[in-house]
């Protein structure tokens, strides 16, 4: 890989060490500071999941053009990773164990990948400025669908067991879902954004500064939060589930992308490569923001982020190496 992208990844670990090294000192409180809910990793969590994300989020959806969408790269790339990530939340509510929110939350660390932290470098130094242009695409649309349909997920489950605890009625129950996932700092930006899109309005110059501020809080927050993390809950005691979530992610997940797309769906050359080494990036800090909203598998999802990027080092000159061979 380049030098672009290794100072990339460094700067990734010198963040998250910096992230570490606060919370291991406790400088901003102890893990149970105020009860639940209180400890800093989760205000820290919250404040990107209720603010920062759902700038981000609003902003990009206002201003996507989905009349120049390269819909068949982005049926080859979302239709292996929907499927990777059907299946493995499938899986986890068939095993039945763990909280409710345990199968969308390994499903999400399945195929989240960092696309900005990571990807960025890794298309523009490896592919140009053509192939970062096809990934920026992507990324458009990435966290806007696969965090819509997870939130569905995880909100039915969740209401599931509400409605197995105290039994309501079908009509509250779906009442109830509807509203906590419309109702939401994820989906609900992404509403609203489409809602403002269709419209055809246009951002005003003022707003549209004010959400691209917060949006670009978004990956510092991330990188520091994800250190902390590690402080607060630690190495998760069992690696076994985490270590195949990472097998998953960087290696599954850009083999499911190569075959449908290659030779599932005939696509060639750059889009292919820019996609096959999208789905092999490592797990987004998105995954763990979404794991401490739901309080799930927190230790695990932080564990993951960090050995799946450390990996990534090994596991992407694979990748494009195979690439270079088609």
């Amino acid at each position: 890989m380049s030098w672009m992208v290794f100072y990339k990844l460094l700067a990734i670990f010198i963040a998250v060490a910096i992230g570490w090294f606060v919370g291991r000192m406790r400088w901003l409180g102890q893990a149970d500071a105020g009860g639940s809910g209180g400890d800093p990793a989760r205000v820290l969590s919250n404040a990107a999941f209720y603010i920062f994300v759902p700038a981000l989020l609003f902003r990009t959806t206002a201003r996507v053009d989905f009349a120049v969408m390269p819909w068949p790269t982005l049926l080859a790339f979302f239709i292996p990773v929907m499927l990777l990530m059907l299946a493995v939340y499938a899986w986890q509510r068939w095993r039945g164990t763990g909280t409710a929110a345990m199968p969308a939350t390994r499903a999400i660390t399945t195929v989240f990948g960092n696309t900005l932290q990571v990807g960025v470098p890794v298309a523009a130094g490896v592919f140009g400025e053509s192939g970062l242009a096809i990934h920026i695409t992507v990324v458009s649309l990435h966290a806007l669908s696969l965090l819509t349909v997870l939130t569905l997920l995880v909100e039915l489950d969740l209401a599931r067991e509400r409605s197995r605890e105290a039994p309501a009625g079908l009509v509250a129950t779906l009442k109830t879902t509807l509203r906590n996932t419309v109702i939401h700092p994820v989906v609900l930006p992404v509403v609203a954004g489409l809602l403002w899109n269709a419209l055809g309005l246009g951002l005003p110059a003022v707003i549209d500064e004010v959400l691209a501020t917060l949006g670009t809080a978004v990956v510092p927050l991330c990188l520091t939060l994800i250190g902390m993390s590690l402080a607060y809950y630690g190495w998760p005691q069992r690696w076994r589930g985490m270590l195949g979530l990472v097998f998953l992610k960087l290696m599954v997940l850009p083999a499911l992308v190569l075959v449908l797309a290659h030779w599932g769906l005939g696509l060639n050359g750059q889009p292919l490569a820019v996609i096959v080494m999208m789905g092999a990036l490592p797990v987004g800090s998105n995954a763990l923001i979404f794991a401490q909203r739901y309080r799930t598998l927190e230790g695990e999802t932080t564990a993951a982020i960090v050995l799946s990027t450390l990996l990534f080092v090994v596991t992407a000159p694979l990748w494009l190496a195979l690439l270079a061979l088609l």
